[in-house]
This record gives structure tokens, C-alpha cells and sequence, in this order.
């Protein structure tokens, strides 16, 4: 059988530039200690992996990319498929603590993926015994994915087949004999017939969408003009400027009770308003730490999982993306923690009710019937630095997780972080996925827009810590019916400075304490660490 990319799983591939690498990573840390013999070794990792590769495709196909992109390529069985040449392993240099750690993450996730091979590696990382808050003996599985091949969910449910809810090797997912088909390769005639039809079909499918989409096409062009273009009410930041290929990463966890405690202080929120709601404040934190706030909110992009109830029937199982997007003011511009919340509330309630994601979902749905050549080359000239709009300031993605504990090998999971592309004018990236009751704010970033990328980590926790101590005013804060963000300035007042000196780094927290907001209640100079 002949398998062929989808359209928005091409868009990786063609949108994919050395400074812009298009795959993402799964940050995992293990404890042996619940392992026979009370450790993991390298092989044995090798062949607990070797023993699930048949629960995806994604393992064992490769990409059959064609010449000069004339048609989306085509997924191929790799006939010479070997486990081991996808998995490599070391140990963290001296002295082996949370800094080293962060350092060995991003330079892994900043190397380019092997693209003549099945989409996937594994690297292994020892050495964790000096940080602390991780068991000594711990080891990390860093699993890297392209994102042409799967999408936030898909690659969640890829991992937990992978994973195990005991120590015994009792799988978490109970897998039926796989029914899918890893490709053949296609021949020459079936290429050109499969190019030539989409060329022929591509415009009249393009028109016919259009139409029907064409009054939420004009709804959205009329507010653009009307509020000033793409880039009103987003203001200029150090994190709208083009992005390097060294990128860098932090992180720290958070008691996903405890932002259950928050959202109930504002009737109506959710745990990723929660989430939005602390990344707001961490940023009015930061850029006002270096004279950078502007008086506008940032906006943040926040991905749309388009399998809706299909994920609860096993759709998220299918490799691939399924995924549309929408922007979130994250309020940088509210002081107060719980008002800030309320004003998330009523913004993500009013995006629900009104279907605000439209635009992007409308573009996603075109973009199936647009040739893949003419794909490929708008995307070269999109991802080219000289002509990337500024459309947002940050990603935010919250992907929910397993909820108990998973093993691999016999070790325990004990944390889970993501890592996620950037691009050129949206220079950071939270990843915030949730396991076993807690929830992770992964910090993806370039080091020369965000080199104390520990201060702000830090800003994360304190902006929590205020959240959690906050208390509700009297008369609460109820939804407002017809909530909307006040309207920016269509020229920020503020035109940011990359930082000098970076923050000196410190260990990754255990939870987000008062304490935390206490300790940053007072601006302090970045320190070189």
C-alpha cells in the first residue's frame, strides 16, 4: 500500500531551515530504583524499546522524498531498520548537576535529525546523582520525533505505548496485532499519475474550499484591517527577532492540586488558563526586570487538538497532525495574579463561544489542496527571516499526560518535560505537559535572546508561588458575558534590548511556594553563572 504524507504533515518538512529544525523531544527521568536489581542498563533500555516499535508505524518507516517537491512525499518501509542505530547513550560532565543537564538537553535537541531514516532517536543521559529533588542513580531517555510525523497528541500516545504501569513490564497500553502498513515505495508511474492529478484537481478543490469558507475569511481580513494588521495588539519584543540554531532550556514542576486551588479562586477557569495566567506574570516578571515591559499585552499562540472526541476512540494513536492553533492576550499587562486569571477566563470563554481559532483552522483546511511543490516553495520564502510577520510573541502548549505512574525497564518515571521548534519572530516556547499530578513549564528558547534563561525560570515559579498566595476579593470574580481584551496600541512603546548578563542558574524546584514570590518581590540584577 501506498502511504503519502498529508499536507499539514509536509508543512514540517518544507517549513524546516538549519536554524529552524522542525522535530520535537520528550524530556524523560527515570528512578532505577523499582527495576531488578535496583538498576537500568543501557541494553536493557535498548530492548524494552526494541520490544514496542511495533505499536506505531513511525518506528519503522522512512520519507521517500521526491524530486524538487513536485507531489507530498511518500512514507516507506526502511528495509534496514535497526533499533540500535537510533539509540545512543553518555554520562553528564563534571560536576553533573540541573546546569549541566539543561545545557546536554538543548545541545541534543539542537543537532538535526538523520532524514534518510525512520523520524525517531533516543538518547540516553546518566550521570543525574548531583540535583537535586532527582533520586541518585537516576538516568534521562531524551526522545526526539519530527514533527512531520506526529503532533503533540499522536507523540504523547506513542510514548505511553511505549511505557509500562508496573515494574513487571505489564504494558500501559494494551496493544491489539498492529492493522497498519509501514509503505511501499512508489513507482515512477504512480508518482507522476499522483502529481500530475493533484496539479489538475489542486486549484478547482482550492476554489470550491474557499467558498465555503470565504465568510470567515472576510470576518478575519475585516478585523485585521480594521484593528491595524497582523501585527496590531502584538507588541515588539526581544523574542520577535530572527532565531539562531543554538537553543537552550530550563524547567520546573508544579502540583497540579495546587492548580486545581487556583482556578477555583476565579469561577470559570481552567488549568490552562492556570497555565497562561503564570506565564503572563513570569513575563511582566522578566521584561520588567530589564526595562523592557511593554504597556500592551504579549500574545501567546496556543495550539487546538482538531481530533476532538475522536482522541477518546483511539484516533490519537494515528500518527500525523491534527492540530490548528489561536492567539491568547496573556495579560503582561495586568499586575494583580487573580485578575490577570479572570481576564484570561474571560478571553479563552469568549474564544470558545466565538470559534476564534477559525482563521487558523480555515488556513489548515485550504492548505489540503495547495500543490506540493507550490507548498515547498512558499514556505522557503515564509521561513526566510526577511519576510516572517510578526503574528504572536510565544507558543504555549499544554499537553495533558498520563496520570499515573509509568516505568520503562522496570524504572519509575519520576518527571516529564517537552521541547518544541521555534521560528524565526517567535523566539520562545513553553511546553507545559502534565504527568502523574504534576505539570512541567518546559522553557524552550534561542541563548541570544533569553541568556538567563534561569532568571526566568525562576520568574515561573515566583509568578505561581502569587497565584497560589493570592486571595479573592470579596466580590469575586464572576465571567463576564461578553468579555474582550481591551485593544492595544498598533505601535508598541517599547522596543526591547536583548540582556547583557545572564542570570546565574540554580537547581530545578520541587513546587512553586510563596516563598518563591517573596524572594523575587524585588527586581535583582542578572548575575553571570
Amino acid at each position: 500500500m501506498v502511504e503519502q504524507l498529508s499536507a499539514q504533515d509536509a508543512q514540517f518538512l518544507y517549513a524546516q531551515t538549519a536554524n529552524n529544525l522542525t522535530h520535537i523531544m520528550g524530556v524523560y527521568i527515570y528512578d532505577p530504583a523499582t527495576a531488578p536489581g535496583g538498576k537500568v542498563r543501557f541494553k536493557d533500555i535498548i530492548r524494552h524499546v526494541e520490544s514496542r516499535v511495533h505499536t506505531s508505524p513511525l518506528f519503522k518507516r522512512r520519507l521517500h522524498r521526491l524530486p524538487l517537491d513536485i507531489d507530498h512525499p511518500y512514507w516507506v518501509e526502511d528495509e534496514h531498520f535497526d533499533v540500535e542505530a537510533h539509540m545512543s547513550h553518555a554520562r553528564l560532565p563534571e560536576p553533573g548537576d540541573w546546569r549541566q543537564f539543561c545545557i546536554a538537553v538543548a545541545r541534543y535537541f539542537s543537532k538535526p535529525m538523520d532524514m534518510n531514516r525512520p523520524l525517531w532517536d533516543v538518547y540516553v543521559i546518566e550521570g543525574l546523582d548531583r540535583i537535586p529533588g532527582i533520586a541518585p542513580g537516576s538516568f534521562a531517555m531524551l526522545h526526539r520525533v519530527h514533527h512531520a510525523a506526529v503532533d503533540g497528541a499522536s507523540g504523547a500516545h506513542a510514548f505511553i505505548a511505549m511505557s509500562d504501569i508496573d515494574a513487571n513490564g505489564t504494558p500501559a497500553i494494551q496493544t491489539a496485532p498492529p492493522d497498519f502498513t509501514l509503505g511501499r515505495e512508489p513507482t515512477a508511474s504512480e508518482v507522476l499519475t499522483r502529481a500530475w492529478s493533484a496539479s489538475m484537481q489542486s486549484p478547482v478543490k482550492f476554489m470550491n474550499a474557499l467558498m465555503k469558507m470565504s465568510p470567515a475569511l472576510l470576518s478575519a481580513a475585516r478585523k485585521s484591517v480594521t484593528e491595524g494588521g497582523t501585527t496590531a495588539g502584538v507588541p515588539n519584543t526581544r523574542f520577535n527577532v530572527p532565531v539562531g540554531p543554538h537553543k537552550m532550556f530550563d524547567g520546573t514542576t508544579v502540583a497540579l492540586s495546587d492548580c486545581a486551588i487556583i482556578r477555583k479562586k476565579v469561577e470559570g477557569s481552567t488549568v490552562n488558563d492556570v497555565v497562561i495566567a503564570t506565564v503572563g506574570g513570569a513575563l511582566r516578571r522578566y521584561l520588567d526586570h530589564h526595562g523592557e515591559l511593554p504597556d500592551e499585552s504579549l500574545v501567546a499562540v496556543a495550539p487546538i487538538n482538531r481530533r476532538g472526541k475522536e482522541s477518546a476512540a483511539g484516533k490519537a494513536s494515528t500518527p500525523g497532525n491534527q492540530v490548528s492553533a489561536m492567539s491568547v492576550p496573556i495579560r503582561t499587562d495586568v499586575a494583580d495574579p487573580l485578575e490577570r486569571l479572570a481576564a484570561v477566563r474571560d478571553y479563552t470563554v469568549e474564544a470558545k463561544e466565538a470559534k476564534t481559532g477559525i482563521s487558523a483552522r480555515v488556513m489548515t483546511d485550504l492548505s489540503q489542496h495547495i500543490p506540493g511543490a507550490t507548498m515547498a516553495a512558499v514556505a522557503r520564502i515564509l521561513m526566510n527571516e526577511r519576510f516572517a510577520v510578526r503574528q504572536t510573541n510565544l507558543f504555549i502548549s499544554n499537553v495533558p499526560g498520563a496520570q499515573v505512574p509509568l516505568y520503562m525497564a522496570g524504572a519509575k518515571l519520576t518527571a516529564q518535560y517537552g521541547m518544541a521548534p521555534l521560528t524565526n519572530n517567535m523566539g520562545l516556547f513553553i511546553a507545559t505537559p502534565s504527568y502523574n499530578g504534576r505539570i512541567a513549564f518546559s522553557i524552550i528558547c534561542e541563548r541570544a535572546i533569553m541568556p538567563d534563561i534561569a532568571f526566568f525560570r525562576e520568574c515561573i515559579e515566583a509568578s505561581f508561588a502569587e497565584l497560589l498566595a493570592a486571595n479573592p476579593r470579596s466580590e469575586g470574580y464572576a465571567p463576564k458575558s461578553t468579555a474582550a481584551p481591551a485593544k492595544a496600541p498598533s505601535k508598541p512603546k517599547v522596543k526591547a534590548a536583548v540582556a547583557k548578563k545572564p542570570a546565574k542558574a540554580s537547581p530545578a524546584s520541587k513546587s512553586g511556594k510563596a516563598a518563591a514570590a517573596k524572594k523575587l518581590a524585588k527586581p535583582r540584577t542578572a548575575r553571570k553563572g
